[in-house]
């Protein structure tokens, strides 16, 4: 059994998951695939959608928030996209709504590719389509030698700025630490294997005009990562997405302005 311990155990799935519903049938069920380095802790704002009769799953990627890798080092989006898979094969879950946000992103891109029947809707969050190109997957080959060298706390220092918008780094400073200790939860091995997995994903982009499903594309005013113009392409590219830019935030906008984030998915996921 995983040592994550912080997140519900479901005992016959091989990784961990939180799952918040109210009682009664749920309208529905939303999963949401959490950034690197982080995990699924940068969803507890969204805990309350489970109110407005969601089921919401919130998948902890293989080796994050654990005290162990249990084998994340040989992790790849593929594998991550797998997991979710099988978690909702666990909870008899045959459709739904599907948000990534950065890697999640990655890993639904992988999950669309291979189950689009999987899919209800699908929400990409401050995420891109496209692979590395050589210059990313140099750096991501540097990162992984900073996390065996000098550990998580190093990716941290080096991920919180860029991760945080100029806006948030300077009203919220209680922001900055909660993520920074979200990363310092992870191991270096987990953080290692989800470089390589970025670093090796398939490219994405011819991807995008097939995807015939209700799609909402959400971006961060101030996300130098994955800016806003590189969103509105993505969002150009798929038939009938519809775009939702949040002010004073960078590429961790549902943690950024929880409550703009939350407004505009409940919008969209009132129409479906």
């Amino acid at each position: 059994m995983p040592s994550c311990s912080r997140l519900r155990y479901l005992e016959s799935h091989p990784r961990t998951a939180s799952v918040s519903w109210r009682d009664g049938e749920p309208v529905g069920t939303l999963v949401l695939l959490h950034a690197f380095p982080l995990g699924a802790r940068m969803w507890e704002s969204q805990h309350s959608l489970a109110d407005h009769g969601w089921r919401v799953v919130m998948p902890q990627f293989r080796g994050f928030d654990c005290a162990k890798s249990d084998g994340a080092d040989a992790a790849s989006v593929e594998d991550y996209a797998g997991d979710v898979s099988d978690l909702l094969d666990t909870l008899t879950v045959e459709s739904a709504v599907i948000l990534g946000l950065s890697m999640g992103g990655y890993v639904a891109f992988e999950l669309y590719r291979r189950a689009p029947h999987l899919f209800r809707a699908l929400v990409l969050a401050d995420t891109r389509p496209d692979a590395d190109n050589p210059e990313a997957r140099a750096n991501r080959a540097r990162m992984i030698d900073v996390a065996a060298t000098s550990g998580t706390a190093a990716i941290a220092d080096e991920m919180v700025p860029r991760l945080l918008g100029e806006s948030t780094r300077r009203t919220n400073p209680a922001l900055e630490d909660r993520v920074r200790a979200m990363i310092l939860s992870n191991q270096p091995s987990a953080i290692q294997a989800a470089l390589r997995s970025m670093m090796t994903r398939p490219d994405s982009v011819i991807l995008l005009a097939s995807i015939d499903i209700p799609t909402l594309v959400i971006v961060g005013e101030e996300d130098t990562l994955t800016p806003p113009a590189m969103s509105v392409s993505m969002a150009n590219a798929i038939p009938n997405a519809e775009l939702v830019r949040v002010p004073l935030a960078g590429h961790l906008a549902n943690l950024e302005q929880p409550q703009v984030f939350n407004r505009a998915l409940l919008s969209f996921l009132a129409r479906l």
